[in-house]
């Protein structure tokens, strides 16, 4: 690990501040890909802004018919909270089935929102769900926010505060994960929202996307028999040791079926 400074924020603004003020600052939440990369030495910040003394950034409040998700909130605390147990259940149960019981006590929902990990489960609930990124500037819908492989449409100083999650109808995760890591392999999340519904895939790809000809199928028919036969192609899909394009593509098939299974109770 390379040298840097190491500075606490006491606020959004002190943080904004502290972020400007550094050559080449990074932002603090749970560390679980920034600071593995630190010490490999894939990463070399002049600066560390961390943001966990901020109370503003933690917790779970409901709004009206959504869930306001702070960016330090940790999994295990997403997993826990009664109101996403209530309102989004399939939500708490993507939080609860990420990494290790230490992962889950460390890393954050904005960590992971901001990384954008194309194989990381919260991407795919985003989009599924609708929900819009609040940062100290500007909110920005899922749909708009996921631009890439690692990247998003968060800009240079910009700091995510929270994740606004509408309550669907009724939703479900499935995913195949890395005996290892837990990262999906392959990941759909199916969500009945006021907008229709919503197929989202993620770790079969270079990043998330959602999957329109599912959407319509279960439009018709919200069931796991409107998905027979319905797959999608190989040819963008991601392939390695661990899984080719072709068994991804055929594991989201397989993981929208279980998906629209638990959103039915099943």
């Amino acid at each position: 690990m390379y040298e840097f400074q190491y500075h606490r924020a006491t606020s959004v603004a002190d943080a904004a501040a502290k972020l400007a003020a550094a050559t080449d600052g990074k932002l603090l939440a749970g560390g679980q890909t920034l600071i593995a990369a630190m010490k490999l030495r894939l990463a070399a910040p002049s600066d560390l802004v961390d943001l966990r003394a901020i109370p503003e950034l933690r917790g779970v409040c409901p709004d009206g018919d959504a869930v306001v998700i702070g960016a330090t909130t940790t999994h295990a605390e997403v997993a826990a909270s009664p109101e996403v147990r209530a309102r989004i259940p399939a939500l708490a149960a993507l939080a609860e089935g990420i990494g290790d019981p230490m992962v889950r006590n460390a890393g954050t929902l904005g960590g992971s929102v901001a990384n954008n990990d194309p194989a990381a489960d919260y991407p795919a609930a985003l989009l599924a769900l609708g929900a819009t990124v609040i940062t100290h500037k500007r909110h920005i819908a899922a749909a708009d926010f996921f631009t890439g492989m690692y990247e998003t449409a968060l800009e240079p100083g910009e700091i995510l505060m929270a994740v606004s999650f509408p309550a669907p109808k009724r939703a479900g995760y499935a995913k195949f994960p890395n005996p290892a890591s837990r990262y999906a392999i392959a990941g759909v999340f199916v969500a009945e929202t006021a907008a229709g519904v919503r197929v989202a895939v993620t770790g079969a790809g270079p990043g998330v996307f959602r999957v329109p000809a599912m959407e319509q199928a279960l439009e018709k028919r919200f069931a796991p028999e409107s998905l027979a036969g319905l797959t999608v192609s190989a040819s963008d899909l991601s392939g390695d040791m661990h899984a080719s394009a072709e068994y991804r593509a055929h594991l989201v098939g397989v993981m929208a079926t279980r998906a629209v299974r638990v959103a039915l109770g099943g």
